[in-house]
C-alpha cells in the first residue's frame, strides 16, 4: 500500500491501522492508496481521508476540538490518537468489521490505561473510557482495567533496577520463532568463549550497579532456553549471580532440557521462579512446530520440579496451525489441572525470519478469538487473574498475550512491560533500558545479536552500557 500524509512522522501509525484491515498488503505495493490530510484551525482539528482500492474509492472526514495541554508532547500524542481513531472508524465502517483493540496498535495497551488515569479518569470508569475514546471492545477494555488493578507491585524509583541475562540458544528452532541466534548443537563449540564474555559483562555490570548505588530488584535469565546449557555451564553462570533479590527467574522452557541435576543447581543458587513451557498439550502440534519433546515429557518435568518449591510458570500458545478449539481447550484444561502458579497465554505472532513466515502455515487460525475467550473465562473460574499484558505485530485475529497468576505475580514481567524500572541486560541481543521516571523518558542500548561478534566486541558492549547508566 502507498500512504501519503501532510502530518509528519505519522506514516507508520497510519500503516498499522491500515494493516489491520489489509493484512496481506505490504507498504511498498501500489494499492490500496491512502491520502491523509490534516487541517488545523486553532484547537479545531479536521482529518480528511481518501482510499483508492483496486476497484473502489471511498472517503471520510472528521473534525474534533482538541483540548491541548502545555506539554508539546501531549499535544502531539492527542493529535496522533485522533488521526488513528478517524482512520479506524472509516475502515471499520467500510468493512463492517470491528477490531478487538479498536484503534489501538501499540504493544502496551495498559500504558493507555495509565495515561487515562493520570488525566483524571476514575478507576471504575476506565473500561468505559477505553471503549469510548479508542473503540476498544468491552472484553479487552475490561482486561486492561483488571490487569492494572492487579499490578500492585509497581515501584517507580530510578535507583531500583532489574538484571536480565540472555541465553539465545535452544535445542531446536520452533517454526514460529525468530528470537534465538542459533540451535545449541550448532554453536556449542563457542560456548566456552560465549560464557566467558558473558561473565565478563555480568561482572562489569555488577561493578556498575555498585559504583552508581543501584539496588537490584530481580534477576531474569531468558532466551532462548537457558537450561539448554550443560549442568557445568549452568552452574558456572549462576555462581556469578549471588545477589539477594526479591525474585530470581530462569526460563527452563523446553522440558527436554530439564534434569534433576539442573534443578538442584538452580535451587542451590537461590533461583525462585522457573518456566516449563508446553506451548500445547498436543503431540501432533508439538511435532509440527518443531519441538522435540512430548506431552509426557512436559508432565514428567513438571512433577520433577514440584519438590523444589519453585514458583512455576507455563506458557501456552493460541492460534497454532491446524489446532482446533477442542484441542486448545484440552491444553487449557490440562494446564489448570496441573495447577502451576502462573500461566501465560500467548497468541501466535508470525514473525519475519520464522519458518512459518515463508510457509502456508502462516494462515490465521480462524478459532483464535474463541481460544482466547475460553482461556480467559476458564482461568478466571479457576482462580487465575491477569497481571500483565502486551501485544505484538501480526498476532492471529488481533489478539494479545496475557500473564495470569494465583498468588504471586512475576515482578520482572510487570517491570518490563510497564517500563517502570531500568533493566541492565547482558548477553548477545540483550537490550538494556534506562528509565528516567522523573523526566518521563527512556533510553535503550542493544547488544549485537551475532554470537561471534558479541564475543569479539564485548568490551565495546560493556563501555556503551556504562555510558548509558553512569
Amino acid at each position: 500500500m502507498k500512504i501519503f500524509t501532510n502530518y509528519e512522522r505519522i506514516e507508520n501509525d497510519l500503516y498499522d491501522v491500515m494493516h489491520m484491515f489489509y493484512p496481506d498488503e505490504k507498504l511498498d505495493e501500489e494499492k490500496p492508496f491512502l491520502i491523509h490530510k490534516l487541517e488545523r484551525n486553532k484547537n479545531l482539528i479536521k482529518n480528511r481521508y481518501t482510499i483508492e482500492e483496486k476497484d473502489n474509492n471511498f472517503s471520510f472526514e472528521e473534525e474534533r476540538e482538541i483540548k491541548f495541554a502545555q506539554d508539546l508532547l501531549e499535544e502531539k500524542r492527542q493529535i496522533k490518537r485522533f488521526i488513528k481513531l478517524s482512520l479506524y472508524k472509516m475502515l471499520s465502517n467500510h468493512f463492517a468489521k470491528n477490531m478487538p483493540w479498536g484503534s489501538l496498535t501499540g504493544i502496551r495497551p495498559t500504558k493507555i490505561g495509565y495515561d487515562l488515569l493520570k488525566q483524571g479518569v476514575e478507576p471504575y470508569m476506565l473500561k468505559e473510557a477505553l471503549m469510548e475514546n479508542f473503540l476498544v471492545s468491552e472484553d479487552k477494555a475490561k482486561l486492561v482495567s483488571n490487569v492494572i488493578q492487579n499490578q500492585k507491585c509497581i515501584i517507580r524509583n530510578d535507583k531500583l533496577v532489574d538484571l536480565y541475562i540472555n541465553i539465545p540458544f535452544c535445542p531446536t528452532r520452533c517454526s514460529y520463532c525468530s528470537f534465538i541466534s542459533s540451535e545449541y548443537d550448532k554453536v556449542k563449540n563457542l560456548m566456552p568463549e560465549y560464557l566467558n564474555a558473558l561473565i565478563k559483562e555480568i561482572n562489569e555490570t555488577k561493578k556498575l550497579i555498585y559504583d552508581n548505588a543501584y539496588v537490584l530488584r530481580t534477576i531474569y535469565i531468558g532466551g532462548g532456553t537457558p537450561t539448554v546449557l550443560t549442568s557445568e555451564e549452568l552452574d558456572f553462570l549462576l555462581s556469578n549471580l549471588n545477589y539477594p533479590v526479591s525474585e530470581f527467574t530462569v526460563e527452563c522452557g523446553r522440558p527436554d532440557t530439564i534434569t534433576k541435576e539442573k534443578l538442584e543447581i538452580l535451587k542451590k543458587h537461590n533461583v525462585t521462579r522457573i518456566s516449563i513451557n508446553p506451548q500445547t498439550f498436543s503431540d501432533a502440534t508439538l511435532k509440527k512446530i518443531g519441538r522435540k519433546h512430548t506431552v509426557k515429557d512436559v508432565i514428567e518435568a513438571y512433577k520433577m520440579a514440584l519438590p523444589f518449591d519453585f514458583i512455576i510458570n507455563m506458557d501456552l500458545i493460541a492460534g497454532l496451525p491446524n489446532e482446533t478449539l477442542r484441542s486448545f481447550k484440552k491444553s487449557i484444561d490440562t494446564a489448570i489441572e496441573l495447577a502451576p502458579d502462573n500461566i501465560t497465554i500467548h497468541t501466535l505472532s508470525v514473525k519475519n525470519g520464522s519458518i512459518f513466515a515463508n510457509s502456508q502455515d502462516k494462515e490465521t487460525n480462524t478459532t483464535t478469538e474463541d481460544m482466547i475467550k475460553y482461556a480467559s473465562e476458564t482461568l478466571h473460574k479457576n482462580g487465575y487473574k491477569p497481571y500483565y499484558l502486551y501485544r505484538q505485530k501480526n498476532q492471529s485475529q488481533g489478539q494479545e498475550n496475557v500473564g495470569y497468576f494465583k498468588e504471586k505475580v512475576c515482578l520482572f514481567n510487570v517491570d518490563s512491560m510497564e517500563e517502570s524500572l531500568s533493566i541492565l541486560a547482558c548477553g548477545a541481543n540483550a537490550i538494556s533500558k534506562r528509565v528516567y521516571n522523573i523526566d518521563n523518558r527512556i533510553e535503550r542500548f542493544a547488544n549485537v545479536k551475532d554470537i561471534r561478534e558479541y564475543i569479539s566486541r564485548i568490551d565495546e558492549m560493556i563501555n556503551k552500557k556504562k555510558n548509558l547508566f553512569s
